[in-house]
Formats: C-alpha cells, structure tokens, sequence
C-alpha cells in the first residue's frame, strides 16, 4: 500500500480514537455515581415499588440537577464506602458521612450540608445516669460499626460499658427493641424515626444531653466524599451545596422529612471561592 495512503489511515484512525476517547471522557464525567449506605430512614429507604427514596436522595438528585450531571446510585455497607469510592465503584458518597480529620487524610470532602447531634438512648423504665461512668459498669451499648458514634464510645466509655458494634443502626434499634441492650448511641434523626423516643408515651427515652463534641470525631457536619484528586468534581457540588441553600430549596426538603432545624448554612466565604 502507499506509504502515504497508510499514514493517511493511521493519522485518521488515531484522529479518530483521540475524539471518541475525548467523548467518552465527557460522558464519564456527566455520569456520576453516588455511593450511599441503605436503609437509614429518612435519609434513605427503599420503597415498596423498589426505589430509593428518603431525604438524601431527593438533596442529592437537587444537587446533581444544579451541577448538570446525570447520577445514579450505589448501594454500598458503610464498613466498605470508603473502600469502594477508592476501588472507583462510584464517583463520590453521599450518605451522612461526617467530617473528621481520620477521614479527611483518605477522601475530600464537600462542603457540610448538615450537622445533627447523637443521643443516648434507652428503656423509659431503666435508671440510667450516663454521667455517672462508674454505674455504667458492665451495661451493653450498640453502635454500628465505624461511624463516628462507635468511635466516641469506644474512645470515652470502652472501660466501662460492654459495646455491641453491627453492620446497621437497624440491627442495632432491633436489639435494643428486643432487650438485648442496656443503651445505644445513635444519630439524632435515625434515633427519632427509629425509636420515637421523643414522644411521652414513648417505651424510650434519652438520657443526658445531645453531644456535637468533640470535633475531633464527631467533625463539622456531613458532607459528600470524593477520591482526593476530583477537585473540580467537589467544586461542582460545593456550588449547588451554596444554591440549594440560597433559594431556599435545603429548607423546603428539611421541612419535607424533619420537624427540626439540622441545617448547616454555608458561609459567604465559602459560596464565592
């Protein structure tokens, strides 16, 4: 064949693997993937028709519809999300997942979108001071595993109380339900689907103070997770973070799941960079 006709072809063949590659790159970068952890009501639960459906999922679609991305999600245990957002599963983890300096040295996060605090709960009918450490001696708590509530009471109460770790906070309001523990620390909203402790004629009731604190582990507020080097990703959803706060649309899905303020409004600073 003609040496030139031959270069011809594999200029134009080259040519033409650049464009597609370039294509499917773009449309890589307009697919997302979202990881989240399911059921954790009403964050996310699935529904009788098999969707997922919950307050996240309605943030998170707002957020990619604001970011012109076209999402999808994975579910995903949370003792493997950040594992899986690594492994590149998906593309980033929307699933109530605070900010903590542990996981700030293995995924970037956004900026919070909401903050809640953990509660103690127990049996309405148990004395219990959670103050008193020495009296908790031998009790058994649950927590699911690797979240933040794990870490505090494995950190502040691991010398005294017998810990219960699960894969869910399901499992862990089934033993407590079904009197197989003295105590769990949960997360606030999950906590009052879950329990309903906060009603009088409730069998639960909360002991001492909600905590926010340390931030050394309980962090800033959730936000999403992404691999270290998707900055302009990250950046994408900062912005809708900012607007859906702006307008007014954070409020109206809060009020849509929740008779209580757990918003995190981020600053001017923050909204211009």
């Amino acid at each position: 064949m003609n040496k030139w006709i031959t270069g011809a072809l594999i200029a134009g063949a080259l040519v033409s693997g650049q464009a597609f590659s370039q294509a499917m790159a773009q449309e890589s970068q307009d697919a997302i993937r979202l990881g989240i952890d399911v059921p954790y009501e009403p964050f996310v639960v699935r529904n009788a028709e098999g969707d997922l459906e919950g307050f996240e999922i309605d943030l998170g679609n707002e957020l990619c519809t604001r970011a012109n991305l076209e999402c999808s999600w994975v579910e995903q245990g949370w003792d493997g999300i950040i594992p899986g957002l690594l492994a590149r599963k998906y593309d980033a983890i929307l699933s109530s997942m605070a900010i903590t300096p542990e996981r700030e040295r293995q995924v970037l996060f956004s900026l919070p979108y909401y903050n809640t605090p953990s509660v103690w709960i127990t049996a309405r009918d148990r004395d219990i001071d959670i103050d008193d450490k020495a009296s908790l001696e031998g009790l058994s708590v649950g927590v699911q595993r690797g979240t933040i509530r794990d870490v505090y009471v494995t950190q502040e109460y691991g010398d005294v109380l017998d810990i219960h770790r699960y894969g869910s906070s399901q499992d862990v309001v089934n033993d407590l339900k079904s009197g197989r523990l003295d105590l769990t620390f949960e997360d606030f909203p999950i906590a009052n689907d879950a329990i309903d402790f906060r009603q009088d004629d409730s069998p639960y009731k909360q002991l001492g103070d909600s905590i926010k604190t340390p931030t050394s582990i309980f962090g800033e507020g959730a936000a999403m997770a992404f691999r270290q080097r998707d900055k302009a990703l990250a950046a994408k959803f900062d912005k809708a973070i900012c607007e859906v706060y702006a307008d007014g649309t954070f409020d109206e899905l809060m009020e849509k799941y929740f008779d209580y303020d757990l918003s995190v409004r981020p600053s001017e600073q923050d909204c211009a960079e």
